[in-house]
């Protein structure tokens, strides 16, 4: 079926909600709009569905949403009774329509008369994972997208171990979707029905109490905070989403008493009015923060994304300014000062291991190393995270300390299975007290670890290619490096290239050895300097993504490489 035939069956659709239809006749003579929102399906990548708001199959909307709920629910329909009789666990963030994406979720779930756990209002990514967990459900459901500009969302599934599901359940699950040829066909219960059924269960204060006495378990070193962390200044800013009453309440019950949120962006808002891009790897997101720090005298500045699973801070220095530090830095310094405090303690592990993304940075490596904790490395998406954390529990292999992925994203205890920036707001104070009782702030303890261990510096950069040729581009870009294999950047040589898609890494002298990761979209190269890049697509924007890895001997010549290796790889795309 053309885009033409499809969009003629929407808006020729007696049924269609009366915003979506406006919507759809305000775009009427847009062909490239309407084609955009008219010739694929939404599809699911490594953090389900997320795209624009707006009429069509392409974007989200409550016919998408049902569609995807519906794709879950006759999946379900296929499992022994007692294990559809555990239901699914929904919450939703604070964008437009996340609340009626919920709960047309839990109707199309009622109709099939699976029960659904759905939040009063709206909650954080990590507490939706904690709660497949906590009320050991099958499936969970999270309305969000994540630190997206507003015109935005996305649609979530959890597996039963409150990890997102992998790609196995993941595509099975999306078959099951793409067999609802008729969005408009989809059964759904009414209140009514609901209620009768009692298939719908809100749920609130009784499941945040259980996750906050969990989080009450992050902290390592309780004196430390209570004599050094209750009168530390901090800034806190949930960026007009998810974050704040359990942020506020995390910080207040581990002992953090002097801290400041910044009101403007304390308000739920949809349309986040205060910042452009709600993400908390941006600087634009702590200008608010930065005013009132500078106001306050803060030490340190906590900005999380509108989901709650992605953490940024930001550091004042002597002159009264605030440098950012990096998702790669905060992890550095988060996972040192989780062995460290743990071996003070005498509570560290002797089978202690860290994990990270393969396109995270290689000083959580190195800090690792130093204290004997294996780190394993895994594909991007925090699902194979969990994975990880799964096969510890199940093996006693290891045990787990520390999960991260470059992307501002940090897992500190297990409990949760997904990123956790409630967790991450408490341990990350935790580590500012740690270094002001030396005199010093986080941005020091970077300075400390630089020296130690190396000057590494990473950067990710993209490429956007929206609309209808937008993943033809990305394929070429992809088979532009696998078929021209370059074999230098920058005048350094590639000793190694990683292909996760053929499973393979082949050498500059011929030779190959396997990958023994899953397949996936990703390139890596290794350089005769140390320094590796990095390039795949994003699995939930029209993106290609490309991160580079250094180390220098300071951290001038780390920046330079970065530079360098920047320019290479534009001049290699553009040959």
């Amino acid at each position: 079926m053309s885009w033409q035939d499809t969009y003629n069956t929407w808006k020729n659709q007696a049924t269609l909600e009366t915003s979506l239809k406006q919507e759809l006749t305000g775009m009427a003579g847009d062909d490239a709009a309407l084609e955009d929102a008219f010739y694929e399906p939404m599809e699911f990548g490594t953090a389900g569905m997320r795209g624009v708001l707006g009429p069509g199959i392409n974007r989200m909307n409550i016919y998408t949403v049902r569609q995807a709920t519906e794709g879950l629910a006759r999946f379900m329909d296929t499992l022994p009774a007692e294990v559809k009789e555990r239901g699914v666990a929904i919450s939703f963030d604070s964008r437009h329509h996340s609340e009626d994406f919920a709960h047309e979720s839990a109707r199309v779930l009622g109709q099939h008369g699976i029960k659904s756990y759905v939040f009063e209002s709206l909650r954080p990514t990590p507490e939706l994972s904690f709660t497949v967990r906590h009320l050991h459900t099958y499936a969970g459901i999270m309305i969000t997208a994540s630190h997206n500009p507003k015109q935005y969302n996305g649609y979530k599934i959890y597996g039963e171990d409150g990890g997102q599901m992998p790609p196995k359940e993941s595509d099975l699950i999306t078959s099951y979707i793409r067999k609802v040829d008729d969005v408009f066909a989809i059964a759904v219960a009414d209140e009514q029905q609901l209620l009768a059924d009692k298939t719908e269960t809100i749920i609130g204060d009784d499941v945040d109490q259980d996750y906050l006495a969990k989080v009450k378990e992050v902290t390592i070193n309780q004196k430390l905070v209570d004599e050094v962390g209750k009168d530390m200044k901090l800034v806190f800013t949930p960026l007009h989403g998810t974050g704040r009453m359990l942020g506020e309440k995390a910080l207040k019950n581990a002992g953090f008493k002097n801290f400041s949120v910044v009101k403007e962006q304390a308000v739920a808002d949809p349309e986040f009015s205060t910042v452009k891009f709600p993400n908390p790897e941006f600087p634009e997101a702590f200008k608010m923060a930065i005013d009132l720090g500078k106001k306050e005298g803060a030490d340190v500045l906590i900005a999380v994304d509108p989901d709650a699973d992605r953490l940024g801070t930001a550091v004042r220095q002597p002159n009264g300014e605030y440098v950012l530090l990096t998702g790669n830095q905060i992890a550095a310094v988060l996972l040192h000062y989780i062995l460290q405090a743990n071996k003070d303690a005498g509570t560290l592990p002797t089978n202690a291991a860290a994990v990270k993304s393969i396109v995270s940075s290689e000083f959580a490596t190195k800090v690792a190393a130093s204290y004997g904790v294996t780190m394993i490395n895994v594909l991007t998406g925090f699902k194979y995270i969990a994975e990880q954390i799964e096969h510890f529990e199940a093996t006693g292999e290891h045990t787990y300390m520390f999960g991260f992925e470059e992307s501002y994203g940090y897992l500190i205890k297990p409990f949760v299975h997904d990123k956790d920036a409630i967790q991450t707001t408490v341990l990350l104070a935790e580590v500012a007290a740690y270094y002001k009782q030396q005199g010093k702030n986080l941005y020091d303890g970077l300075q400390d670890l630089f020296k130690e261990y190396g000057y590494f510096r990473e950067q990710t950069t993209s490429e956007e290619f929206d609309g209808v040729g937008g993943s033809d581009k990305i394929a070429a870009l992809m088979t532009k490096f696998r078929s021209e294999a370059p074999t230098a950047f920058a005048g350094y040589d590639v000793t190694g290239t990683e292909d996760f898609q053929s499973q393979t890494e082949s050498f500059a002298d011929g030779h190959t050895a396997p990958i023994a990761l899953p397949k996936a979209n990703v390139l890596k190269y290794h350089l005769n300097d140390g320094t590796w890049i990095a390039i795949r697509p994003s699995g939930t924007e029209p993106k290609i993504k490309f991160y580079i890895g250094t180390l220098g001997s300071t951290l001038e010549e780390a920046n330079d490489k970065l530079a360098k290796f920047e320019d290479a790889i534009q001049a290699f795309i553009k040959e």
